[in-house]
């Protein structure tokens, strides 16, 4: 059918043109800037993302002892903060638990003392505007797929490291969460029957040997034996073995400490091992 046949079929049955240029949903540049905060079990951390997933923006802060209502007034501040110098259309917050289905309610964090608590309510309460909020772990799968290292990829495994393990899939596009909200949890599969004890409730879990927590547990009780390796840890953490963090033990081992480079190799082959049964399993 030629232009001049469809334009008189439209006037016959009275049926609208069609415009030829849509209208579209506005190109991510068009959307403004974002503030994203990522809570984990010993920072928050938050940054203002624009469209093409540039960080413009940062600020770090301590997370706060146990107490829930302290990390949302820090995760506000933040984004106060960085939204006074920038104009922010909108929130987005990972946080380190496992998320129901809607998005609203961290159910159970190990590392933070959330327990069913509606993290989003609360927090579009104290900032009177409209917040997202995701697992970390799913939200840093979405990032590597949308501008990183899986970009171009139907099908996308991410493990985030930090004082625990997270972990996140997307499948043809879409996050992978499960029937109920919280699959990906891959830090917690039990890797050592009866292993040392986990803050999710279980023993033996990856995470209890591959991770910041892991490495910081194994140079404090390096220190409390009184090992001459731990002269080191102990010196830079002021004298006193509370202090030995995995953060501690990660600057040491780059700084060439024979001693911490050992334990980020033990804590390498764990997460090897993690890794090798993820291959296998997916």
């Amino acid at each position: 059918m030629d232009t001049n046949q469809l334009r008189r079929t439209r006037r016959r049955r009275r049926i609208p043109a069609v415009r030829e240029h849509r209208s579209r949903r506005p190109e991510p540049a068009a959307r403004g800037l974002a503030v994203g905060v990522d809570i984990g079990g010993t920072k928050v951390a938050a940054g203002v993302v624009d469209a093409q997933g540039r960080v413009l923006a940062e600020d770090v802060r301590p997370t706060p002892g146990d107490d829930p209502r302290e990390v949302e007034q820090v995760i506000a501040g933040l984004v106060r903060g960085l939204a006074g110098s920038f104009a922010v259309g909108s929130v987005g917050v990972g946080a380190a638990g496992w998320m129901d289905l809607d998005g609203g309610t961290v159910l159970f964090s190990p590392h933070l003392a959330w327990r069913h608590e509606p993290l989003r309510a609360n927090l579009q309460a104290l900032l009177g505007r409209r917040v997202l909020v995701a697992n970390d772990a799913d939200a840093a799968a979405w990032a590597e797929w949308r501008f990183g290292a899986g970009r171009g990829q139907r099908r996308l495994v991410c493990i985030t490291l930090g004082t625990g393990i997270g972990g996140a899939m997307i499948n043809d596009g879409r996050i992978e969460r499960g029937n109920w909200g919280v699959a990906g949890e891959f830090g917690h599969q039990i890797l050592v029957p009866r292993g040392h004890r986990c803050e999710c409730g279980n023993r033996g879990c990856w995470e209890q040997y591959a991770s910041g927590n892991a490495l910081g547990r194994e140079a404090r009780e390096l220190a409390a034996a009184h090992s001459p390796v731990s002269l080191e840890w102990l010196r830079a953490a002021g004298g006193r073995a509370e202090g030995i963090t995995g953060a501690l033990v990660t600057r040491l081992a780059r700084a060439g400490h024979s001693a911490s480079r050992d334990l980020l190799e033990d804590a390498g082959e764990w997460l090897g091992i993690g890794l090798a049964n993820l291959a296998a399993a997916l």
